[in-house]
Formats: C-alpha cells, structure tokens, sequence
C-alpha cells in the first residue's frame, strides 16, 4: 500500500504543477489587425459629394461574394490621390457630370482572394456576365488577374461617370440573369452611369480604352474621362477603361494589407 500511496501523491503534485502552469500562463491574444499609414483617408471626407458604389464588399462582383479584406463599403485612398479626384469631381459638377467609384484602395488579402479564385476551375457562377468570352484558364495568362495590384498601393481607383441627377439603380440579388457586360447598355444590370460600351471589371478587349469597336457617344464617354482625369494627374491602364492610378504614387513600391474599414482611417 505504501508504493501505491507514494505513486497517487506523485500524481496528485504533477496535476496541481500543470494546473498551476494552466492559470498562471499568459493568456493569448489574437494578433491586432494593422491600421493604414497617416498618408491614408476615406474620400468621403475629402469630398462628400463623389458616388460611392463599392463592388468588393458585395456579391455583385466576377467572383460573386464578399471579397476577404472589405469590411465596409468605403473608398480608401492616399490623400493626394483622394485630393486629386476632389479637382477633377469640382470640375464635372460644373458641367453637369459626377466620378462614381467602384473601388479604390485594395488589400493585399483581396487580391489573394481573387488569385484563389482563378485557380478554382469550377467555380464560373459569375462568368454570365463578367468573363463571357474568356476561358477561365486564361486568366492568368491573359491579364485579367495577377498577384499584385497597384490598387494595394493606395493611389489606384476605378471609376466612371455619371450625369447628374443620378438615377437610382436597383441592388443585385444573387440569382438575377446574368447578361454579358458587353452587351448593349438597356440589357446589361442596371448602372446610372454613362455608356462607357461595357460594365465594369467586363474581362473582354473591349474594356480596353482606345478599342477601335467603341465609337460614337461610348468613345466620347471613355475620352472625356480620361481628359478629365489626365489633367488631375492620374495615368490610365490601357487595358481597362475605369482604372486610372494617380502619379506619383505616394507608396510606389509597398503593398498593404489592412482592412478596408473606417477604423483603419479613423482619425487622418
């Protein structure tokens, strides 16, 4: 009985040892999420008066949910970026004419997000509308995605027009008949913008800005952007008609991470 009362007390000090490691041990705290840089602001509070209709945080986008790192529907820029597009937008309320936003500031977790997405072969829900013509295996290959996006940059926005009083357009509901964004204005999903001759974020060569196909009041449409932009500062990517990325970037080579939520701005 002895050698069994002595093993029962070694037990009982192991337990109340390890007990002891238990309650006295650092609690773990998940790790804070990081906030932007000083050089980062909402738009809204440069310039209340610019449309906001921020695809990312919706299902109505090519992947057809919520992107990873959009916590609410807000434009995030660096403040030269954000200052420079309050130019331009003073300019066109003078002439009758509103920027509308679709997406600015990107995470880099966002853009992981679409890398992911591209790899996955069987998922097309959204390709109705967003990718028609185009093989999901050429994605890559074709531009259409990559696994760096300046928009992680801070200075990169997409953008269109819109004529002023704007319109109110109906929400999307998961399950709407997907129409291809290229076709014609009155059958694509509802946008109060201009006629630019596609929706947005359309993979097709003819969101490609100077495509010789758009003509008419669709070219004018695309080049009276761009001129407007242009002499605000901004570049456009010739391949997309909506995204212009102003110069010089305040953060040229750095790629951020935090969420797209107000409290990443509070307080710039």
């Amino acid at each position: 009985m002895t050698g069994i009362a002595t093993a029962f007390r070694a037990l009982a000090a192991t337990a109340a040892a390890l007990l002891a490691v238990t309650v006295t041990a650092p609690v773990a705290h998940a790790k804070p999420e990081p906030g932007a840089p000083g050089e980062f602001v909402s738009l809204r509070s440069v310039d209340p008066t610019i449309i906001q209709e921020m695809r990312y945080p919706t299902v109505h986008d090519f992947v057809g949910e919520p992107v990873d790192g959009y916590r609410q529907s807000l434009c995030i820029l660096t403040r030269p970026a954000a200052e420079a597009l309050h130019r331009a937008q003073l300019r066109l309320l003078r002439q009758g004419y509103s920027l509308k936003v679709y997406d600015c500031y990107r995470p880099q977790r966002a853009v992981d997000h679409f890398v992911r997405w591209a790899k996955d072969l069987d998922d097309e829900r959204m390709k109705g509308e967003f990718y028609p013509r185009v093989d999901k295996t050429r994605l890559f290959a074709d531009g259409y995605i990559a696994e760096k996006s300046g928009h992680s940059r801070g200075s990169t926005v997409d953008l269109t027009l819109v004529r002023l009083p704007a319109l109110p357009t109906r929400p999307y509901r998961p399950g709407d008949k997907l129409v291809p964004c290229y076709a014609p204005k009155g059958e694509r999903f509802p946008d109060n913008s201009v006629d630019m001759g596609t929706g947005f974020d359309c993979f097709d060569t003819l969101s490609h800005t100077d495509d010789p196909r758009i003509r008419g009041v669709q070219r004018a449409n695309r080049q009276f952007l761009k001129r407007t932009l242009t002499e605000a500062g901004f570049v456009n990517l010739a391949e997309e008609w909506w995204h212009y990325t102003f110069q010089p970037e305040t953060f040229p080579d750095t790629y951020f991470d935090f969420p797209v939520a107000r409290r990443s701005v509070a307080g710039h």
